[in-house]
């Protein structure tokens, strides 16, 4: 779910911390990847024709390997070396979010049935992909597929995009790469949105760098995880009343989150007794939870579950291709010659003689603020820019479109 309301809050309040860039401008640079976010995104974008999952003969799934394969080769052509991060345990405060999410499906899946008797050929599409779930095999298939691609994954203790944060903070890695916007709450010095976004979408990659997102919202970042927490996240459902606008400006006028929560209760308590004995409340307003332990959520964006950097090593190899042809074209139903290409593409690109990125020599390596250390003021550039973490590969120009609906052999409806 990330942070609701975030997006448009630094676009209005620190609009020099979004950037946006094409592909190729990002040569030479390594990204930690959210797999698990990356994995529901091909699920839902990687379909036939009439809306339904890609499948090979066998009824088996294969959208998942379809959009990790071609979209990673893809990073590689343009000089990115790409590495992916996969969820571990989720921490005990999602499990509300997460039953939520159950719920959510099962009702989905209900109303599909129905739209399949009654609706449009849209309203079935639509339920189908709210039904979408990663399973623990998808998970286990995309991770077979990076090894023989010779691309380095990690499988984080618990939240992948922590883990992704840790990374770039430790220097293993330039940014990390999410949808999930509370990537930048666990304190990622820079987030990369869009990067595994299909072509035909035609959305620029989106930089967004958080020191000068500090800057602009003229807060420390203990303030920041809190503004975050008000706005709504995955541990925590956001507080009725309260929307982004008046969020940021709680923040801003109290100075702490601890001090909004005393203000509106002491609001609250003081509406209620004004209302009399008669037994009548008054329906809207702010309403807070009796059990609201944004303490608690705030330590887990903090001081989350976590494998140093310093204990992880990235290695980019080259592909095993006998690997790729056994899973991808004898299991997986995959086009040989498409798939021995891409294996090219990526022994190719991994292995190209690299030239430096000229930022890297004038800049420093970006660092997240110190959790109650506030922004400094007239420093706009804040640490935007780390030196380059691999000597650039020469951006290259792609030849054509991937063509991903139709990289195996044959695909048709899961019946």
């Amino acid at each position: 779910m990330g942070i609701k309301g975030l997006t448009a809050l630094l676009s209005e309040h620190a609009p020099k911390a979004i950037t946006e860039h094409e592909m190729k401008t990002l040569f030479g640079r390594k990204v930690a990847i959210d797999a698990s976010m990356s994995i529901y995104q091909f699920l839902i974008a990687v379909r036939q024709k009439d809306g339904e999952l890609l499948t090979n003969d066998a009824g088996e799934t294969t959208s998942h390997l379809m959009g990790f394969f071609y979209r990673t080769i893809r990073m590689v052509e343009n000089g990115i070396k790409p590495c992916y991060v996969f969820d571990g345990k989720p921490p005990e405060m999602k499990s509300g979010v997460l039953s939520k999410r159950f719920e959510r499906r099962e009702e989905a899946k209900e109303e599909g049935e129905e739209a399949k008797e009654t609706g449009t050929t849209e309203d079935v599409d639509r339920f189908a992909r709210r039904t979408v779930k990663v399973t623990k095999e998808h998970n286990e298939e995309c991770r077979r597929l990076l090894g023989l691609m010779g691309i380095p994954f990690v499988v984080a203790p618990s939240e992948a995009e922590a883990q992704c944060a840790e990374l770039a903070r430790g220097g293993k890695v330039f940014a990390a790469g999410s949808e999930d916007m509370d990537t930048l709450t666990f304190s990622a010095p820079i987030l990369l949105r869009h990067l595994t976004f299909s072509e035909a979408r035609k959305m620029p990659i989106s930089e967004i760098n958080l020191q000068r997102a500090l800057e602009g919202l003229d807060m420390n970042m203990s303030q920041f995880i809190e503004l975050c927490i008000l706005l709504g996240c995955d541990y925590l459902e956001p507080i009725k009343g309260v929307g982004p606008k008046s969020a940021l400006k709680m923040i801003r006028e109290f100075g702490s989150l601890e001090k909004v929560i005393e203000s509106l209760r002491e609001k609250a308590a003081a509406k209620e007794e004004a209302a009399g004995d008669d037994g009548k409340k008054k329906k809207g307003g702010i309403q807070i939870p009796e059990e609201w332990p944004w303490e608690q959520a705030k330590k887990v964006f903090e001081t989350p579950d976590v494998t140093p950097a310093d204990q992880i090593e990235l290695d980019w190899k080259n592909p095993d291709v006998d690997g790729l042809v056994q899973f991808l074209v004898t299991e997986k139903g995959f086009n040989e010659d498409r798939v021995r290409k891409g294996a090219d593409k990526l022994t190719k690109f991994l292995n190209a003689k690299q030239q430096g990125r000229l930022d890297g020599f004038f800049s420093v390596k970006p660092k997240s603020p110190k959790k109650d250390e506030a922004p400094a003021k007239g420093k706009g550039k804040g640490a935007a820019k780390g030196k380059a973490d691999a000597k650039g590969a020469k951006g290259t120009k792609r030849k054509g479109d991937e063509k991903e609906a139709g990289s195996s052999k044959k695909t048709k409806t899961k019946k």
